[in-house]
């Protein structure tokens, strides 16, 4: 068969996170998709262990999202989001809120989780200033936290390579110790019981600091694109407590965790942890369309709003925001996500992804497995003077055997669509076994 690149000037595209290079010498390209499955130019059907890049949540090209996109691109394609609104966002908005914890009402419609963490910041500074406390500027996030590709998210963001190549970011962001330690919790199954400990270091940033300078603590409930790091027992919990006694407001990066991964609708619903603000994308549509949201509470809302003497009580804003396209996918969406039962599905398939996972505890160069809701990783031993090669590779000698995964360095993740079978999430892992096998 005649592969479609060879058809291709694959020089102009840029594609993003990608090794470019190794990329457009050996170019691997997807051409459609369905359920749990894509196919790729030369006609080889892969198993999406990935959801798409944590977004397919309802699978792919979901034949009710489908028809919503259709039905709504041909009614309005397009309408201006400031100053004017269209009713489908409005609908979504509340719909959002029912779905959230207490009090998170207020919804704020973006394109990306880059977008909705960059809002979730300015939300911060605008409601510490309208309450009188401009000092607060200083955001505190994680090390290893990924929140986009924004200066605002690659600020609070604690990944290296992420920060390296861009100069100065955002003053005043101090990070959090990492929570993930190999030598406690190795081989855990769902949240370690060794780490709550760690979320005490925000009580020494905040003596070295005083909270009067702090606005917000942003964290992801598991840190998904640096593998999969999930938080030991206790310790979302303590962060709440501190920056409630600070005066200091808790944002959730839930871009991945929100939308059944952890088998709720928010992943504060699964730790009983309620931040003051809450940032989503990715399973918001199911992948279909772009669009992003932050979720803030009552009272950020109310105290911005009531403090502005303007017209215009908060200066930002996309012109994409609340497209009535993604609005619809959105809409769609949760209504696969409740009659479909996808939610409860997650959680019964829960079990079923952490017993294949750790059944590959054994494989060489094997160091560390972790799991929690239907996601997973498997930590591989860097190999000498190449750290990241054999996550590469294992990449690699997985989508030959037909099954996407991601590769984040040595680290494997896995997070299968909440439509796939048990035999599925079986399969994912078997075959991910046999690409370690595969390997030196």
């Amino acid at each position: 068969m005649t592969r479609l690149h060879n058809e291709l000037d694959l020089d102009a595209y840029w594609l993003p996170f990608t090794a470019n290079r190794a990329f457009k010498a050996n170019p691997r390209l997807i051409v459609s998709a369905s359920g749990t499955r894509c196919r790729t130019d030369d006609g080889r059907e892969l198993l999406d262990g990935m959801s798409g890049l944590w977004c397919c949540n309802a699978g792919h090209s979901h034949p009710r999202i489908v028809e919503a996109i259709r039905r709504q691109a041909a009614e309005l394609d397009y309408a201006m989001a400031f100053q004017l609104g269209h009713p489908t966002a409005f609908r979504l908005a509340e719909r959002l809120a029912a779905m959230a914890p207490a009090d998170l009402n207020a919804v704020f419609f973006t394109n990306s989780g880059s977008e909705s963490v960059d809002t979730a910041l300015k939300i911060a500074l605008a409601y510490h200033h309208a309450r009188g406390e401009s000092s607060r500027t200083r955001f505190v996030g994680r090390e290893r936290g990924y929140h986009g590709a924004g200066f605002g998210g690659t600020s609070v963001g604690g990944i290296g390579n992420n920060r390296k190549a861009f100069g100065a970011h955002l003053p005043d962001v101090v990070h959090l110790p990492q929570t993930h330690d190999l030598e406690h919790q190795a081989f855990s199954r769902g949240q370690p019981t060794w780490g709550a400990h760690l979320a005490d270091e925000l009580e020494r940033i905040v003596a070295v600091n005083h909270p009067s300078t702090i606005a917000a603590v942003i964290v992801e409930p598991f840190a998904g694109s640096a593998g999969v790091l999930v938080p030991p027992v206790g310790y979302l919990e303590r962060l709440r407590e501190i920056t409630t006694r600070h005066g200091i407001l808790l944002i959730f990066d839930e871009v991945i965790t929100a939308f059944g991964r952890l088998g709720t609708a928010f992943a504060a619903q699964r730790f009983g942890t309620v931040p003051d603000i809450v940032t989503v994308a990715k399973g918001i549509t199911g992948g279909a369309v772009p669009m992003g949201a932050v979720l803030v509470r009552d009272e950020v809302r109310e105290a911005i709003v009531d403090a502005a003497r303007d017209p215009i009580e908060f200066f930002h804003g996309y012109t994409y925001s609340g497209h009535p396209l993604a609005s619809a996918a959105a809409m769609a969406a949760l209504d696969v996500y409740e009659e479909e039962g996808l939610f409860d599905r997650a959680r019964r398939l829960e079990g079923v992804l952490e017993d294949a996972l750790h059944g590959l505890a054994d494989k060489r160069n094997v160091v560390d497995i972790r799991n929690i809701g239907l996601a997973g990783a498997v930590e591989l031993r860097p190999r000498n003077g190449a750290p990241g090669a054999r996550g590469g590779e294992a990449f690699g000698a997985a989508f030959d055997r037909g099954v996407l995964v991601r590769a984040t360095g040595d680290i494997i993740a896995v997070a299968p669509p909440l439509v796939a079978l048990e035999e599925e999430v079986e399969t994912i892992a078997s075959v991910l076994g046999g690409a370690l096998d595969d390997l030196d």
